[in-house]
């Protein structure tokens, strides 16, 4: 009998059981759904209260944090007095978290959402004019900042904030009583079907026990049919993971290949076309009538876009495939890299590195590893120092990049950073392992560990 046979006699069977217990099921999944419906409608509309109170005292601080700028802001226009505007400068920030805070609440409420977005315009319109009368008091333009201070325009706006934050108050509280209301709801509706449940339930009991064994075998027999089925599931990862590593390692591999070969091109090709070049422009300069000064000053810079030119190319081809790797070899190749990039970034790059010996495509991985990691630190860690180390050991080599930066949560990191999961690629397919430590706030360490040669 096939696994696929064997799963339709089991349930066959359990619908025959399934029939013999129709009141016990009945009462249990009864019981089960008024008590979980009471209980979802219950804390649903806690939650609702809840959010509704935090809502009311999010907006009335709001309010309170207007009515302190406007405070801090009046008495610094009147007085002149530079400690009103401590309590002002406090009172916008707080102004403005509390609008973020209440953008948060509001999101999952269209119509509050559109109430809300009046509401934060209104703010911002008061922010802008109180901010401008601080900056006109402090030109000494008296006239204009007077001028808006007796103006109904800030009162204008305080009232409409006014208005609208009473209008989110008045719908919050109608959420909360609507909760009220649900919960007295969810408490009859359990309190009278749990009674007419528990009736029905005693009497299909004694049906359920007689089942019960019967079931419980079957269900043991379902349980290994479903281990067998997933024993070969796993097997079927296993071999489709293990297929796309080594698809993955060649594609790698292929890319590798590919950037040699466009490496040597643009050095044969296009360093042969740029030198040309240079050696036509240095017959013309020595042609030409040094008289003509805007003529001197073309070749000059068309001598200058030459050498710009060549340094291009040759940034390209090192990081398409470094010559320094394959002529100096991986520690000369590290201590370019680390240098080019402290001084390209302006970041602090100390090195401490030994002498390894390593095979070519191994030296290839070291170096990618490290040049990732330095263009992470560049893009991502806002880091002052680095520190890059090659230790070798009897067994294996060890190869560290620790940084300063802003760190991050290591167990965060979503499939899409393709960056470090390329890294670790790379470390495992030569038979490594690699390692990421980091905290926000305290740098990130980047340690990998691969065998030396035998």
């Amino acid at each position: 009998m096939t696994l696929k046979d064997q799963s339709r006699h089991w349930l066959r069977k359990s619908r025959t059981m399934a029939v013999s217990l129709p009141f016990a099921l009945l009462a249990a999944l009864v019981l089960i759904g008024i008590n979980e419906a009471g209980h979802m409608r219950s804390q649903e509309a806690v939650e609702a209260m809840n959010e509704g109170q935090l809502t009311r005292n999010a907006l009335n601080r709001l309010l309170q944090s207007m009515l302190d700028a406007e405070t801090g802001q009046r008495g610094y226009l009147l007085t002149g007095n530079e400690t009103y505007l401590e309590p002002y400068d406090k009172a916008v920030t707080t102004v403005h978290a509390n609008l973020d805070e209440l953008r948060t609440r509001f999101l999952k409420s269209p119509d509050d959402l559109q109430q809300f977005a009046n509401l934060s315009r209104e703010v911002s319109r008061k922010l802008a004019e109180m901010e401008l009368s601080l900056r006109l008091r402090r030109q000494g333009n008296e006239d204009a900042w007077k001028f808006i201070l007796h103006t109904d325009v800030g009162k204008e706006h305080m009232q409409s904030i006014r208005n609208q934050a009473h209008a989110l108050i008045d719908r919050s509280a109608q959420k909360v009583q609507e909760s009220r209301r649900q919960i007295v709801q969810s408490l009859m509706l359990s309190r009278i079907g749990i009674a007419t449940v528990t009736a029905v339930g005693l009497l299909a009991f004694y049906m359920y026990l007689r089942q019960a064994r019967t079931l419980q075998q079957v269900n043991q027999r379902e349980q290994e049919v479903l281990e067998r089925e997933r024993e070969r599931l796993e097997g079927l990862v296993r071999e489709r993971t293990a297929s796309l590593s080594e698809l993955a390692s060649h594609l790698q591999q292929v890319r590798e290949d590919e950037r040699g070969y466009l490496a040597r091109e643009l050095h044969d090709e296009l360093g042969a076309l740029l030198t040309a070049a240079k050696l036509d422009v240095a017959r013309l300069k020595s042609k030409i009538d040094h008289q003509a000064p805007d003529i001197a000053e073309r070749l000059r810079h068309l001598n200058e876009t030459l050498n710009s030119g060549i340094a291009l190319k040759r940034r390209i081809i090192e990081d398409l495939r470094p010559s320094s790797l394959s002529n100096l070899g991986l520690t000369a190749a590290l201590e370019i890299l680390t240098r080019e990039h402290a001084e390209g970034a302006g970041i602090e790059v100390e090195t401490n590195l030994e002498a390894v010996h390593l095979n070519e495509a191994t030296q290839l991985t070291v170096y990618r590893l490290v040049q990732e990691a330095l263009t992470n630190i560049s893009k991502y860690a806002k880091a002052k120092k680095v520190l890059v180390t090659v230790h070798s050991y009897p067994t294996h080599v060890a190869v560290q990049v620790r940084d300063d930066g802003a760190g991050f949560d290591p167990a965060a990191v979503g499939p899409a950073s393709h960056g470090l999961a390329g890294m670790r690629h790379r470390v495992e397919a030569a038979g490594g392992r690699l390692t990421i430590t980091s905290r926000p706030g305290n740098g990130t360490l980047v340690s990998a560990v691969l065998p030396q040669p035998r």
